[in-house]
């Protein structure tokens, strides 16, 4: 049976805020982030047509790689055991394997994973870095036998296939639709479902131009987005104190939390560009919701070492 999850139609939820109101902007989140505890947002998105695949190619076991903190982690271990698969974690650090127990305890992530049968693999940063290697997957071949490779962060054609599901006829009427961008999946899935009155606006989590050149080759040349680059607060899982006051006070307003890998550095943009008045009055933008927000566990834990204002769930 193909992999599937009982969903809810996310909604699209009206944001209620003076600075909307004074440029005369409105302003919906799409609520992906309702779709599943785990697999949410594009995380179900990028794994659906992944695991119909692997389901169609006959395989047993997923293998994919993450952080400690890794929402694609958690949700490829959640996805794997709902669909009936095994699955493997090959886990950036291998300082967190000398004592699996006391990882687990603290680490709410790989818990998840591990409670939801993952099977990990920590290793060292410098051989992660050739996690894309021929001679890399090889020997995981030979150490874990025949598996489906879903690359890092879930992002392939499969996973840009699934984000174009996304946008529905009923978000004909915004004129701007904006998300996160960690890998390109996402945002390349709504260019492509995007109709042609509509401008796509990516704000990425990671400092640099390099994600231009991950998107170009799943958008068969469109040039309906662009990316805003000056909200990446330093970088990848890089966030200060004026972001995580953000996402409380965001909270406080709307009742949505937000993460302060992605879509907190996202919303922070919108309502920035807007106070800047970046968008023409009477604009109607959506802001897509992409989950994420069993990181904030971890986020927190760090938080809480440093006797900062935490994010409050």
């Amino acid at each position: 049976m193909l992999f599937q999850l009982e969903i809810p139609t996310p909604e699209n939820q009206q944001i209620q805020l003076p600075v909307l109101t004074t440029k005369g902007i409105e302003l919906f989140v799409k609520r992906e982030d309702t779709i599943h505890p785990f697999v949410s947002g594009n995380k179900f998105r990028k794994l659906k047509y992944n695991i119909e695949e692997a389901e169609q190619q006959e395989k047993e076991v997923l293998l994919t790689f993450g952080g400690a903190f890794s929402n694609h982690i958690a949700a490829t271990a959640a996805a794997g055991k709902i669909a009936g698969f095994k699955t493997i974690g090959i886990i950036r650090g291998d300082e967190l394997g000398k004592d699996v127990t006391k990882t687990l305890s603290q680490n709410e992530t790989l818990r998840n994973a591990y409670e939801n049968g993952m099977q990990f693999k920590f290793i060292t940063r410098e051989a992660y870095r050739n996690k894309t290697s021929e001679a890399f997957i090889n020997q995981l071949k030979k150490e874990f036998g025949d598996f489906y490779l879903v690359p890092e962060g879930g992002t392939n054609a499969l996973a840009v296939q699934g984000c174009e599901e996304i946008l529905t006829n009923e978000d004909e009427k915004f004129n701007y639709i904006c998300c996160a961008v960690g890998t390109g999946g996402t945002i390349s899935g709504l260019i492509n479902s995007a109709k042609k009155h509509q401008k796509v606006i990516g704000f990425p989590a990671l400092k640099g131009d390099f994600l231009v050149d991950e998107i170009q080759p799943y958008v068969k040349g469109s040039e309906n987005w662009s990316l805003q680059t000056d909200y990446h607060f330093g970088g990848y899982g890089k966030y200060n104190e004026e972001l995580i006051r953000f996402i409380n006070e965001f909270k406080e307003q709307t009742t949505i939390l937000l993460d302060p890998i992605y879509t907190g550095k996202m919303l922070f943009g919108i309502l920035d560009l807007v106070a800047k008045g970046a968008f023409p009055v009477g604009s109607k933008l959506l802001a897509i919701h992409t989950g994420g927000l069993q990181g904030i566990a971890g986020v927190n834990q760090k938080l809480k070492n440093k006797n900062k204002e935490l994010i409050k769930v």
